[in-house]
């Protein structure tokens, strides 16, 4: 959220205010428009991976305007070392100014040399040479890459000398390659002063300065950053040669106080993970997958892993995914879940905290049951989308003309058309998700044997309140729909979402009474307390928590993986300036990938995913644009330019998991285009020739959900490290238990631990700490190869020079 944001001059002062998310200056999300607010409380929530390098994680302030550019209110620029130290916190910042002398991102390559030259009149003067090499991300302007130069100033108490390079088009990555000559003295060189020379110059006070800048054509060149280097680096060498992180300008004597523009409360989490090889991870991995078989399940290293985290997402989010890999989730999920059941004492609260076995089922549910979610939901969704009924039935909320009997009418229909699609819909559910309802039906009746209904509730608290409801509230966010709904939308999802949660709670609709605090719901809600909803949510519970074997769901239905806008190249025609890219929608399904020319339109290209055989990267060269990969299938290849780094990333991802297992795919390709006549990679002229470099993504084995072990086997061994002094502070609870029967010692010392079986528990603590030791070796190894290779002043980790 923000707050105290500036208010605009004259008698509405409000803002329609939207948050941008980017790495550096590349935005890769943004969120929907609060309305006519100066404190807009936005709570959303976006989880990505990091494709690239990247100086700043950077969230800017707008004000959306109609009719002109959308206005930066301010920014928040956090480092990517600072990121750990805010990570895992809330914490308000200040928003600061945006001008194009602070919005910088990149690095310049340079060397500097120092020459001894005899002048004319036989003085001995030293002579410097300036050899400015290359740029490296270097920002997009307007969307585009843009057309670099660079000036290089020696500066000096008595001097300003500036020469220029030539303007490199479309490129962030220019390679300038040009040397520059300055005729420097040291105060030594002089014998005698005459009054006609200028004031001598002290070599000790010299500097090069370089400013990169964007040639702005007929508009103003715009401001890229500087580096200043003094020239005695030069002092004990002949020559320097090094990487500088370019710099922002100082705002010269703008006095602009920084809490004048209001502050952005966020909340970041930000991992950094180092991943081995596979056979590293074998013991921690083999004792993880053990965890569902340990009596009690609270003795075992999963439940343990998330008794020492601070926050129990962290635990859940790698423990789901890799218990799902081998198959271990249903058995843990529901001893986890007993182990809920046994502090409830009311059955009409079961499943209704935030422990454990709730977290688990929620991340579950995500992974597995998203296409479950698309084939259900998603054509309702379109439907309530792009229609705008008004559903509004609040009278304190009504428009002037509306008509609440038409709008009650309106949402009525919807709520029993996607009500009817839920009910009819458990031949779609994920057989993951029927074995856990099942379990969790059948503890629940042996819990409270004496309450019919909490067989059904056990599983609707899941089905409807966690999963349906909530996908239908934000759609985007289960990739239901390509953008955030407008707030009249949203207002219509969140009334549908309430009635189907409570349509779905069986408390609700068993009782005959709902548990809205709103008179016009609860109104509303009576037109749906007939026996037939009662009927029809019984029957779709009895079927998805049945542990009869479901037929195989989705095989004739192909499923739909991901869709969103993107520029392609036109096919197999010649270069010709920008038209060449048009804008398209693309849509991947388990079967074909399409592009239409708009989202509902018929596809305009077809390629059958069985044709695909490979996915890659394109070098930027090729077209000087970002972002680009290219799909190789039969036919030619597709080149295709998404909007930013992570949207390419996830692209590349998903197409090469989809296509993994095809027969023909290429072990070499051609990571340029081929274009008037030759391949740019290779200068082969064949446009047939076998690519000239290895395929990146290998054929992994048939994976039905895509779950990287390794990588999660890493988490869970950095936060098992990391909780290191919790894991102790638990070792030595469970020796006290052990030694006294009962807490002797002070009881905050291990009153916050599930502690059941001390012998058991203490035994899986010591094997966890064994396992966590013998891998911190292999990682102290690479931590000490990383911190020697990566030279200070080398690309991958340049100098921060100093800004003015």
């Amino acid at each position: 959220e923000a707050k105290n944001l500036l208010p605009y001059l004259g008698p509405n002062k409000m803002r329609d205010c939207f948050c941008t998310i980017n790495l550096d200056q590349e935005e890769v999300y943004r969120t929907q428009v609060v309305e006519k607010s100066l404190s807009p409380f936005f709570s959303e929530e976006f989880y990505f991976e990091i494709p690239r390098t990247f100086q700043y994680l950077s969230f800017y302030v707008y004000d959306k305007s109609v009719l002109q550019r959308d206005l930066r209110i301010g920014k928040v620029a956090i480092k990517k070392e600072d990121l750990c130290n805010h990570s895992g916190k809330e914490t308000w910042f200040s928003l600061q100014p945006v001008d194009s002398n602070s919005e910088v991102q990149g690095k310049v390559h340079l060397e500097l040399k120092l020459n001894e030259l005899i002048t004319d009149n036989g003085t001995v003067c030293q002579q410097l040479v300036v050899h400015i090499k290359a740029c490296h991300g270097l920002p997009l302007i307007n969307g585009q890459s843009c057309d670099p130069y660079a000036t290089v100033s020696l500066v000096g108490p008595s001097r300003n000398d500036q020469k220029k390079t030539k303007v490199k088009k479309k490129t962030s990555n220019p390679q300038f390659n040009e040397i520059f000559y300055f005729e420097v003295t040291r105060s030594s060189s002089y014998t005698r002063k005459s009054q006609f020379q200028v004031e001598e110059e002290d070599i000790e006070k010299l500097e090069i300065r370089i400013d990169l800048w964007n040639n702005g054509n007929l508009v103003q060149d715009v401001f890229l950053g500087e580096i200043k280097v003094p020239v005695n680096v030069l002092r004990n060498d002949t020559s320097h040669q090094a990487w500088y992180l370019l710099q922002p300008k100082d705002n010269g004597n703008k006095s602009s106080k920084t809490d004048d523009l209001g502050s952005l409360r966020l909340n970041i989490c930000y991992t950094e993970d180092y991943v081995l090889p596979s056979e590293y991870y074998g013991p921690l991995k083999t004792l993880l997958l053990k965890s569902p078989g340990v009596q009690p399940i609270s003795a075992s290293a999963a439940y343990i892993l998330s008794e020492i985290c601070r926050d129990k997402n962290d635990a859940v989010l790698p423990l789901v995914r890799l218990l799902l890999r081998h198959d271990k989730l249903v058995p843990f999920a529901t001893a986890v879940a007993e182990l809920d059941l046994k502090d409830t004492q009311e059955a009409n609260t079961i499943f209704r905290g935030n422990s454990l076995a709730t977290r688990c089922l929620d991340e579950m549910m995500k992974i597995v049951g998203r296409h479950y979610l698309k084939v259900t939901l998603k054509p309702i969704l379109d439907e309530i989308c792009e229609s705008s009924k008004s559903c509004e039935i609040d009278p304190i909320r009504l428009k002037e003309g509306d008509n609440v009997e038409n709008n009650k009418e309106n949402l009525r229909y919807y709520v029993d058309k996607l009500f009817s699609t839920i009910v009819k819909s458990s031949m779609s559910c994920p057989t993951v998700m029927c074995d856990i309802f099942s379990s969790l039906r059948q503890m629940a009746t042996q819990r409270f044997p004496n309450d019919p209904h909490v067989q059904y509730s056990a599983v609707s608290s899941f089905v409807f309140l966690r999963f349906f409801a909530v996908a239908v509230v934000s759609p985007h966010t289960f990739h239901l729909r390509p953008h955030h709904p407008d707030a009249q939308t949203i207002r219509t999802l969140t009334l549908i979402s309430k009635t189907i949660q409570t349509l779905g709670s069986w408390g609700s609709l068993s009782k005959s009474k709902s548990s809205f605090k709103e008179t016009f719901m609860c109104e509303f809600f009576k037109m749906f307390q007939e026996e037939g909803y009662i009927t029809a949510v019984k029957k779709f519970l009895d079927e998805i928590s049945s542990t009869e074997t479901k037929e195989s769901s989705g095989t004739s239905e192909p499923v739909h993986l991901k869709e969103g806008e993107m520029y392609k190249r036109a096919q197999g025609r010649t270069r010709i300036g920008k038209k060449n890219f048009k804008k398209r929608w693309f849509c991947l399904t388990s079967r074909e990938l399409t592009y239409h020319k708009q989202p509902g339109k018929d596809a305009i290209y077809t390629i059958p995913v069985k044709n695909i055989l490979a996915v890659e990267k394109l070098e930027e060269s090729s077209f000087n644009k970002k972002n680009m990969f290219q799909v190789i299938h039969t036919e030619k290849p597709l080149y295709v330019q998404a909007n930013n780094c992570v949207e390419a990333n996830e692209w590349i991802d998903v197409l090469c998991r989809v296509s993994r297992c095809n027969q023909n795919r290429l072990s070499f390709y051609h990571p340029s285009a081929y274009l008037n006549g030759n391949w740019l990679c290779c200068q082969e002229t064949s446009e047939n020739t076998l690519g000239c470099k290895p395929c990146t993504a290998g054929v992994p084995a048939d994976i039905q959900i895509d779950i990287d072990e390794d990588r999660e086997t890493e988490r869970i061994y950095s936060l098992f490290t990391l909780n290191m002094l919790k894991l102790q502070k638990m070792e030595e609870a469970c020796g006290t238990i052990a030694v006294y029967q009962g807490p002797q010692k002070e009881p905050d010392d291990y009153s916050n631990f599930v502690i059941e079986d001390s012998v058991t528990t203490f035994k899986t603590i010591q094997q966890i700490k064994s396992v966590t030791e013998k891998l911190s070796e292999p990682h102290e190894k690479y931590r000490k190869k990383r911190s020697s290779s990566a030279k200070y002043g080398s690309k991958e980790n340049p100098i921060v020079g100093k800004a003015s």
